[in-house]
């Protein structure tokens, strides 16, 4: 009991070393949206994930700036990025999307900013336990964090695979029913203008022959 308390007062305390947000957003046509995040700790690690879930051809521009108006991060025309950088400032950032290439077409756009203190949590200490125990189980622990961090990120990868392969079949059975339907329409009108001029042909051999 005594060592289950151990790692779940570990847990408890890696996790409040972490503050994220984690949000889907409607991104209209020549739109820009931008989101605010404030680190009051310098050199945290600061980590920004975003994916294009739907919309136009999955794309969007993206800009991150810090709290002296340098530009940290930006890009155009991507479908997703997964990047952590390094605070230097103190202040607020801003990560921004902006989707004014696009006249018509709306994004969804899914994204999460996490920031983290780089100071580890101190182990709880235990009656008995050696520090080189203690040592190990820390290792233990935040490498499985690191581990369902990861496995976290590939569930969003995936999901963005899904949703974008959903997409792509639905685009396509939309131009077979269309093709399908413009088919229908050509071969309907090519019996009427074939019976057209069939009648056309026999009412003139009839005139002539009269």
């Amino acid at each position: 009991m005594r060592f289950a308390a151990l790692v779940i007062g570990l847990l408890v305390a890696v996790v409040s070393t972490v503050s994220a947000t984690a949000l889907t957003y409607r991104l209209e046509a020549n739109e820009k949206a931008c989101f605010y995040n404030y680190v009051d700790q310098q050199n945290a690690k600061v980590a920004f994930y975003f994916a294009v879930q739907s919309g136009g051809s999955f794309d969007v521009d993206y800009t991150v700036v810090g709290p002296n108006g340098k530009v940290v991060l930006d890009g155009t025309k991507e479908r997703q990025g997964d990047f952590v950088f390094t605070a230097q400032s103190i202040g607020e950032y801003s990560f921004c999307f902006n989707n004014e290439m696009s006249t018509f077409a709306e994004k969804i756009v899914d994204f999460e900013i996490a920031i983290e203190n780089e100071q580890r949590a101190q182990l709880p200490s235990r009656q008995g336990a050696s520090p080189e125990q203690a040592s190990a189980l820390e290792e233990s622990i935040f490498k499985l964090s690191a581990q369902l961090s990861t496995i976290s990120r590939n569930q969003k990868y995936f999901r963005t695979r899904e949703n974008r392969n959903f997409s792509t079949v639905r685009s396509t059975e939309r131009r077979i029913f269309n093709f399908s339907v413009i088919e229908g329409l050509m071969m309907v009108s090519m019996a009427c203008l074939q019976v057209f001029v069939v009648r056309f042909f026999f009412q003139g051999a009839r005139k002539g022959y009269v």
